[in-house]
């Protein structure tokens, strides 16, 4: 097959290699002109994610897989064309389609009989129908389930492990029509392998939904599915610090039977799925009440971070407060809506320096996302954990000469590190030396 991938991020550069590794010629659109001559060189554009670099270098060289800025070089060969591009909300949280609005509009240019079109990102229920049907239509000429067809098949991969992903969980279709599932079912079953999982109540391999409703609606539950687990855990690891509760033993305890999955409590919940996807629902479902409650509680950690850090070492004004950790969750280097922003913004509101340390990122890096470096062995007031990167399991006071109070925001550190420091683990008790003056 002859098949385009529009936007080659972190999501769609991976779809497109394994497209490609799969057999067929795959030709990769993105607007950023660096990021397309990169490829064209066979250099992954962005580093982490596991087995990218060998597959471009590979396949580039090959000639499966090239990139381009003008999709008329492009769409009209496509057999299929997959659309992994982004999909931001607004700060009222409602969805900004604005991206994808114009790609879509560039493909309905270019739009010929007999394609395939599969929307991967993430988007509110009724979208593929309500928005990008009529506007193929318009832009095209042509009329969908008669002369091209429209599928919603979500992403359901981490970056970092697309290609393990991949072949993990089932591909989930939905369509507009049934000659539209047909095509959907054969494409994804042309260019995707799947490993064995007994554990499922069918075969692992592509899942018709049949209706891209009901495709658009499983990708935002199992997301926001997450974000209220997460919001349920973290009121939990609150009240249980409050009555002298290892929050943590609790939870391991509770999961120890199997009507049980309470995920761990943490700091903050960052990434690009996470925050955004339970907006989106809420943007058709306002009354969702559970879901904007746990949002709300997921997004107040960071302050309650900062909370936490006062009550055990006093107020944080005019100190110097090292977080560690910038990405938003461990061994990736990815920053997106990370809780190290509003952790910086809570610290500087409240009259303290914040400073960040990170292993995957470099001072300047750290600069150019408006955050301070800061660097182990340097002085500082106190600690604040937001990313349990492995590294930082084994550091201690000898780290952070001065520091008087100590804040673990993912249960990581080990108390006994930091003698004679006040120490709290978010969902436990604080640890304050006898006789220190909060």
């Amino acid at each position: 097959m002859q098949i385009a991938v529009v936007g080659m991020g972190k999501i769609g550069l991976p779809l497109a290699a394994q497209f490609a590794d799969a057999g067929h010629t795959v030709v990769g659109i993105d607007v950023n002109q660096t990021t397309v001559d990169t490829i064209n060189r066979g250099v992954e554009p962005f580093p982490g994610e596991a087995h990218l670099a060998e597959y471009v270098a590979r396949l580039v060289g090959s000639g499966a897989l090239r990139a381009t800025t003008d999709y008329a070089d492009a769409i009209p060969d496509a057999d299929a064309v997959v659309v992994v591009v982004p999909l931001f909300v607004d700060a009222d949280g409602n969805p900004d389609f604005r991206i994808m609005d114009s790609a879509t509009s560039s493909i309905a240019a270019n739009l010929t009989p007999g394609t395939l079109v599969s929307y991967e990102t993430t988007l509110p229920v009724g979208t593929t129908r309500g928005r990008w049907k009529p506007a193929l239509e318009a832009g095209s000429g042509l009329t969908e389930g008669t002369d091209f067809h429209v599928a919603f098949s979500p992403e359901r991969v981490l970056t970092g492990r697309v290609f393990e992903d991949l072949r993990k969980y089932p591909k989930l279709i939905g369509a507009l029509s049934a000659d539209g599932a047909k095509a959907a079912r054969a494409f994804y079953e042309q260019v995707l392998t799947f490993d064995d999982r007994p554990d499922l109540p069918r075969p692992n391999g592509v899942w018709d939904l049949g209706v891209t409703e009901a495709s658009e609606m499983a990708k935002l539950a199992e997301t926001t599915y997450r974000d209220v687990n997460i919001g349920l855990a973290n009121q939990f690891a609150r009240f249980s610090a409050s009555v002298g509760v290892d929050v943590h033993q609790v939870i391991e305890a509770c999961n120890s039977q199997p009507f049980s999955h309470i995920h761990r409590p943490g700091i903050s919940v960052g990434g690009h799925c996470i925050p955004i996807y339970p907006k989106l629902y809420l943007s058709t479902d306002p009354e969702a009440t559970v879901v904007s409650a746990a949002r709300a509680a997921n997004q107040s950690m960071p302050a309650y971070a900062v909370d936490l850090l006062e009550d055990i070492a006093g107020p944080v004004r005019g100190k110097k407060v090292v977080v560690l950790g910038a990405s938003y969750r461990p061994g990736v280097k990815e920053t997106a809506f990370s809780g190290v922003f509003p952790l910086i913004e809570e610290l500087t509101a409240r009259g303290a320096t914040g400073v960040v340390h990170d292993p995957w990122y470099g001072d300047a890096e750290l600069a150019a996302l408006g955050l301070e470096p800061h660097h182990l062995g340097e002085p500082a007031d106190a600690v604040i954990l937001h990313t349990d990167h492995p590294e930082y399991a084994a550091t201690g006071k000898q780290d952070f000469p001065g520091a008087t109070g100590v804040v673990d925001g993912r249960g990581v550190l080990d108390p006994t590190n930091f003698p004679g420091v006040a120490f709290v683990r978010l969902g436990q008790a604080s640890q304050v030396p006898t006789g220190q003056a909060v």
